[in-house]
């Protein structure tokens, strides 16, 4: 699969404060969303590396990655691909009007989430 690293996504016991952390850190708030509740994408220092998307943790979520995901201009057949190579859990695509992008999500052998998200516009 080709393609870039687009973000990574942290389950904080906090969004808020996990937020406020990473400015302290050099990170920049690039969108605030209401997607799982309130969410923070945050651009590292010298932003030429993959947001952190931030999450507050949820029912039986714990704090901790919960996926990485890889940015694509063809997400439609990248699931198509990732079915025929038998990857587990490879869900349809779907768009999130918050973010305004497709995302297919699947899962590696030991279960972690993955995703392909289409690239910003």
């Amino acid at each position: 699969m080709e393609g870039t690293i687009d973000h990574i996504e942290i389950e904080a016991s906090d969004a808020d404060e996990m937020a406020e952390f990473l400015q302290t850190l050099g990170f920049e708030i690039h969108r605030e969303t209401e997607h799982h509740g309130k969410s923070y994408e945050l651009k590292p220092p010298n932003s030429d590396q993959p947001l952190f998307e931030i999450h507050t943790v949820e029912g039986e979520e714990v704090p901790g990655i919960n996926h990485i995901a890889f940015e694509s201009d063809q997400v439609e057949s990248l699931a198509e691909e990732l079915r025929e190579d038998d990857v587990d859990q490879v869900s349809d695509p779907y768009y999130v009007e918050a973010t305004g992008r497709t995302i297919v999500n699947f899962r590696d052998p030991d279960g972690r989430r993955f995703q392909v998200v289409s690239s910003e516009e």
